[in-house]
């Protein structure tokens, strides 16, 4: 094989699973490579899953990498058209639900929270999927 396929842009790769509840309930189960959505809204992330960690002007500190996590990952079904938009505040609202969690202050929290609920309606977007480069 003499090319390559990849997509840039990730700094992060999870090293172990992470399960967490979500408010967002769908009619069936979506079972992609490294997400996992189910009916009642439990989301797992398993171990590989690659993020940029969080976005904009927000540090990548120990108490914003979960949040960042999660919220990647539901964004990532939005951008994949699994799941529909108007689930974006709720992935919002648990980002800074779970940065509160991990000890993030309350002003950060809302700060972050304000900033993805404002500003990040493009990320959820399929215009916003990393494209695959080939290499050579």
């Amino acid at each position: 094989m003499k090319h390559i396929k990849y997509r840039k842009g990730y700094k992060y790769q999870l090293a172990e699973k992470c399960r967490i509840q979500t408010d967002i309930i769908q009619v069936s189960r979506i079972k992609e490579q490294f997400i996992e959505l189910d009916e009642t809204g439990l989301l797992t992330i398993p171990s590989g899953y690659a993020w940029d960690g969080p976005s904009g002007p927000m540090l990548d500190t120990a108490n914003a990498m979960r949040g960042s996590l999660v919220h990647d990952a539901l964004y990532q079904l939005m951008r994949m058209g699994l799941i529909d938009q108007s689930w974006r505040h709720a992935a919002d609202e648990l980002f800074r639900r779970i940065c509160l969690e991990d000890g993030m202050s309350t002003f950060r929290a809302w700060y972050a929270f304000t900033g993805v609920d404002l500003f990040a309606a493009g990320a959820a977007s399929a215009d916003a999927r990393k494209k695959i480069i080939t290499a050579p």
